[in-house]
């Protein structure tokens, strides 16, 4: 039975769907900085702080959500023989080619338009990074994407620019510690993502991403142990060698948010190395153990940052 996407739906629910609002969620990395500022610091105007983020995480979900919807125009030959990409706008036909590439300008005008509304002092830094965030996502849909460890590495990139546009719209530095913990972490999920669609689709895994051909399960898996441990060394070190405001007798309260940490990561290394998702940010959506794990990490944070700084 066909499970081909009616295109009898209205325009603007086909837009929506093209815009992948699902992968909106990876904008919570653009927070990641200024929340962690919070841990010694006070902002001067609460209220402006919060906008300030908010702004950031839209501009940045906005560009990415352009940035798809170019690269489902440039995939639609190739997507239309994927036994789930055929169903996306585009491939299935529901939108044109020339709406789809007015409607991803529109997403980059709305996405400027958020950083303009940023600070004097901040918004062209932002607008840099955001930037280098679209040329970053448009040179690896141009052939990075075809190079081995290249493609990941393009991928991590986005992770860590939107980071750095986070801090930017608060008009502060992020730490080496949390790059690293950034990095090791988005090359984990990328890595986890390749090794979860050669499990679940096995031999048509290559003909779908043609950079598979290159990879293989074993280097996958070492690549997927190596940065994952990176990701846990790192966040382990970033929140227990720093002095802060959550300290009891040299005890940094802030480690306490490495367990969830540590479980929610192996959890989903877990499903991806059986096949149950092909997708990261789809079973951040979907799978209750992650999201427990991920409700107890903020938990812990907004906890501590309730005694220590309320």
């Amino acid at each position: 039975m066909s499970t081909r996407v009616p295109n009898d739906r209205p325009m603007w629910l086909h837009l929506v769907r093209l815009a992948r609002p699902a992968q909106w969620a990876k904008s919570v990395f653009v927070a990641i900085g200024p929340i962690y500022w919070l841990v010694d610091h006070t902002p001067d105007d609460p209220g402006r702080f919060v906008l300030d983020v908010l702004l950031a995480c839209a501009a940045f979900a906005l560009a990415s959500s352009g940035c798809y919807v170019f690269n489902d125009i440039a995939d639609a030959e190739v997507d239309r023989n994927h036994p789930r990409k055929k169903n996306r706008p585009i491939a299935s036909g529901a939108v044109p080619v020339g709406v789809a590439r007015w409607f991803a300008m529109g997403l980059f005008a709305a996405a400027l338009l958020l950083v303009v509304l940023l600070p004097s002092g901040s918004w062209w830094v932002m607008g840099l990074l955001l930037g280098g965030y679209v040329a970053n996502v448009m040179l690896y849909s141009a052939g990075l994407k075809r190079i081995v460890i290249a493609d990941v590495m393009s991928l991590s990139m986005g992770f860590v620019l939107r980071v750095f546009g986070g801090c930017a719209a608060i008009g502060i530095a992020p730490t080496t510690w949390l790059l690293n913990v950034v990095l090791f972490l988005s090359m984990t999920l990328a890595f986890g993502k390749r090794l979860g669609e050669r499990k679940s689709m096995g031999d048509d895994a290559s003909a779908v991403r043609g950079v598979q051909s290159r990879y293989s399960d074993d280097l996958l898996r070492m690549a997927l142990v190596v940065t994952a441990v990176g990701t846990l060394l790192t966040y382990a070190g970033y929140v227990t060698t720093r002095e802060s405001d959550f300290m009891w007798h040299g005890f940094n309260w802030l480690w306490l948010s490495l367990l969830p940490a540590t479980y929610g990561l192996l959890r989903a290394i877990l499903l991806l190395e059986h096949g149950e998702y092909d997708d990261p940010t789809e079973l951040a959506v979907s799978d209750r153990p992650f999201q427990l794990a991920a409700v107890l990490f903020g938990g812990i944070m907004v906890v501590l940052w309730s005694v220590y700084r309320g």
